[in-house]
């Protein structure tokens, strides 16, 4: 099997287990499910899928020399995340947005996943426990594919970065068994930068915040009168976006009504119709020195420093919403 990665380049699979989970029903779903939840609605160059980034880890894990196991891992670790991906967090109120991992095993057993690996002796509880890949997972403020994966894909698919940069950030990539880490403090001080305009100039634009609101409203909407069901969060986005359109609730289509590109935000934080307070993701890259030690680079980079404290505040500050026209 050829993949072609935007991000990554050429890669063959000739792997039949990771074959057989990429074609797997919960993978393929992932080709319907976008990774910036409603932001599609409001700006059509904000379309990346779960599935580009699930393979882009799965094929980033390659590149740093995972096993195929962990491999298997980063491309099953988000088969859970329901339609609109973390707008669902905010239909049910999950502070955490973490209602994706609550489910995980439960989306896991109830398909074809546990058969796939089985049938090649992989164990399905050791794939499932991130805990066991340490290239694919890392707790904050550390690197790890997942985290990587996502900034790179979205930042170059808003034109943000290019191609020899990314390059340039992949090749200073290290893996020593234990962490993930770069060899370039300049590198290093690079991804935090596009990190922080990630979480801060995209998650929390105002145009994302308010397509965040608008279509979590008219889906609780949908939710609480019975026009879907919690079931139905485990559609495609178009699926579950057309199950709700086909209600004649004039409340909920007037919230889908207001979602389309055209629409006019503005930040204002004394005269605003919605605000959105980010969930706080901070990255301090471990980067190796002259001598081979490693330490977080914002021991060493004073603007690092800097760039963390400003993505705090504004983190806690959040976004505040005025809508000039619908």
């Amino acid at each position: 099997m050829h993949i072609e990665d935007k991000i990554y380049g050429s890669f063959n699979i000739n792997e039949e287990v990771l074959q057989e989970l990429l074609a797997s029903k919960p993978v393929q779903r992932l080709k319907g499910i976008h990774q910036g939840g409603a932001s599609y609605l409001v700006n059509p160059e904000w379309n990346v899928t779960r599935y580009e980034h699930s393979v882009g880890v799965m094929l980033l894990v390659r590149m740093l020399g995972g096993s195929v196991e962990e491999q298997a891992a980063g491309l099953l670790h988000d088969v859970s995340h329901t339609a609109f991906s973390h707008v669902i967090d905010f239909v049910l109120d999950y502070e955490n947005q973490d209602y994706h991992e609550e489910i995980f095993e439960e989306v896991i057993s109830q398909s074809d996943i546990p058969e796939i690996l089985e049938r090649y002796d992989f164990s399905v509880e050791k794939v499932m426990d991130e805990e066991n890949w340490k290239i694919l997972e890392q707790p904050l403020p550390d690197l790890c594919a997942d985290r990587i994966d996502y900034t790179l894909r979205d930042m170059y698919q808003q034109g943000m970065m290019s191609h020899k940069e990314i390059d340039s950030f992949l090749q200073s990539l290290r893996f020593n068994g234990e962490k993930v880490y770069v060899n370039d403090e300049k590198v290093a001080e690079w991804f935090v930068r596009f990190f922080y305009k990630e979480v801060i100039d995209y998650f929390l634009h105002p145009l994302n915040v308010y397509g965040y609101q608008v279509l979590s409203q008219s889906l609780k909407e949908a939710l609480q009168k019975g026009v879907i069901t919690r079931e139905d969060f485990l559609l495609t986005d178009e699926q579950l976006l057309q199950k709700v359109k086909s209600t004649e609730d004039s409340t909920v289509q007037q919230l889908l009504g207001k979602l389309h590109p055209k629409v006019e935000v503005q930040y204002n934080e004394v005269d605003y119709d919605y605000s959105q307070h980010g969930k706080l993701r901070y990255i301090d890259p471990l980067v190796q020195l002259k001598d081979d030690n490693l330490v977080s680079v914002s021991e060493v980079n004073h603007s690092v420093q800097e760039a963390t404290v400003s993505a705090k505040k504004r983190s806690e500050k959040g976004t505040y919403v005025k809508v000039l026209s619908t």
